[in-house]
């Protein structure tokens, strides 16, 4: 039992006094105790009681049943919703993923004993400190990712926790026990068993964490293989050029690190060069080449993207960047209004910050050079954007209700004389008046 005192929310107090003054036993349970511990903000308050769920539900005024035949209801305070869950002891798991049944217990023990590691399985109420039956505090002062009990059998009840093991070690700077890692490798086939939408969010939560390179072990382990098998081709190709130090795997995984916390941006990194190993080819001196592997990384970023059901608007931003992470030019105001309208004015700052990540995740050779042409047309960028210059249709001088009003007939004609004034707008900004513009068009 310890010590340590967590402030609960008053909502919170409340239940778990409500739940207690009626006889029963009540605690917050699970990584809301974990975050707490560690000085984080909890993101959600979970609760656990010794009450069934129709006697937590006479209790309160308002509730509704979230998942009432696993015991969990959710209890209403004001505009808040707090999951209230009966101890239980889990039936048989057939989809490595969702008991066949629950049996509810009176033991808090019995309940925790289910749960997946560790540190996510304390509970605490004021009166008694943090329940911590299975040396989560320990695990927490030492860092570690360990199962409760046989981690075999953990990983057996539901695959999942194999991904959410690696991606807790992500978040909190954690290494994860040997018995723990062992029984992740045995079973990461089981994983197979698991649905695209689960994958994903773990997936995003680990390369949004503050160590995404965590995927190394997560190759290591067997685990990518089955989610990402793309992903284990890219750490077994390696790039003899000069400009890379590591094979396209590890530089994959320095380019993660070197990009912000950025869903789009961190997913770019992924998949930025997934297309080179179709594309490898070495020529007489023994250097390796990837010719045109932008659009095949965006071919199989689309793949991966659907797969692992991305909504469109992921989908759309990460396969554009792909495409166009590669994209270099010389740093002239030309230059960079055509590359604005070809890569879009919203996405053309991401598109810098991919550039720059995945610069710095090559080697030394020429970087200098690459790093001063990048920061160049970053200058550039920020003079055009001040000085309000047109590099899309949007922001043309004329529409084609002008042109039709100059003599011209609606249809496919017109559309392409309106590119052909972009193209002279992007060549000379000057020129986006409706005066010079008509000029052109008569």
């Amino acid at each position: 039992m310890g010590n340590i005192k967590i402030i609960l929310p008053e909502k919170v107090k409340r239940i778990i006094m409500t739940l207690q003054k009626h006889g029963f036993e009540a605690y917050a349970v699970g990584g809301c105790v974990r975050d707490s511990v560690l000085g984080r903000r909890p993101e959600d308050w979970d609760i656990t009681t010794s009450a069934r769920p129709e006697e937590t539900k006479a209790l309160f005024a308002r509730t509704f049943d979230t998942g009432i035949e696993h015991g969990t209801i959710t209890v209403l305070l004001g505009d808040e919703g707090f999951e209230v869950t009966t101890y239980r002891i889990d039936g048989k798991y057939e989809d490595c993923r969702h008991p066949r049944g629950v049996t509810f217990t009176r033991s808090l023990r019995e309940d925790l004993l289910r749960r997946d590691f560790t540190i996510n399985a304390m509970a605490y109420n004021d009166e008694e400190g943090i329940v911590d039956i299975f040396g989560g505090m320990d695990d927490l002062e030492n860092r570690i990712i360990r199962c409760v009990g046989n981690a075999e059998e953990r990983f057996t009840e539901d695959a999942l926790r194999i991904l959410r093991g690696v991606r807790f070690a992500a978040q909190l700077g954690f290494s994860i026990e040997d018995s723990t890692r062992e029984g992740m490798k045995i079973l990461a086939y089981s994983l197979q068993n698991i649905s695209a939408e689960r994958i994903q969010t773990e997936l995003v939560k680990m390369l949004m964490s503050k160590r995404p390179e965590l995927l190394r072990d997560a190759y290591e382990m067997g685990i990518t293989k089955i989610f990402l098998p793309e992903f284990d081709v890219l750490m077994e190709t390696e790039q003899e050029t000069p400009h890379h130090m590591y094979n396209v795997g590890e530089h994959t995984l320095h380019a993660l690190c070197n990009v912000r916390a950025d869903k789009i941006l961190r997913l770019t990194m992924l998949l930025h060069d997934m297309g080179k190993p179709a594309l490898k080819t070495i020529d007489e001196d023994g250097r390796a080449h990837f010719k045109k592997h932008a659009i095949e990384s965006e071919k199989i970023a689309k793949h991966i993207l659907k797969r692992l059901k991305f909504d469109n608007d992921t989908f759309n931003q990460v396969t554009r960047l792909v495409f166009y992470h590669d994209y270099r030019m010389a740093a002239s105001a030309k230059n960079v209004r055509r590359a604005m309208n070809k890569i879009s004015e919203d996405l053309f700052p991401k598109y810098m910050e991919v550039r720059r990540a995945d610069v710095m995740a090559q080697s030394m050779y020429k970087r200098e050079e690459k790093i001063k042409n990048l920061d160049n047309i970053e200058k550039i960028y920020q003079e055009i954007v001040e000085a309000g210059q047109c590099v899309s249709l949007k922001d043309l001088a004329v529409t084609g209700k002008d042109l039709i009003e100059a003599g011209m007939k609606p249809g496919k004609e017109m559309g392409e004389k309106l590119r052909k004034l972009l193209e002279l707008v992007i060549e000379d900004p000057e020129l986006n008046t409706k005066e010079e513009l008509l000029k052109y068009v008569k």
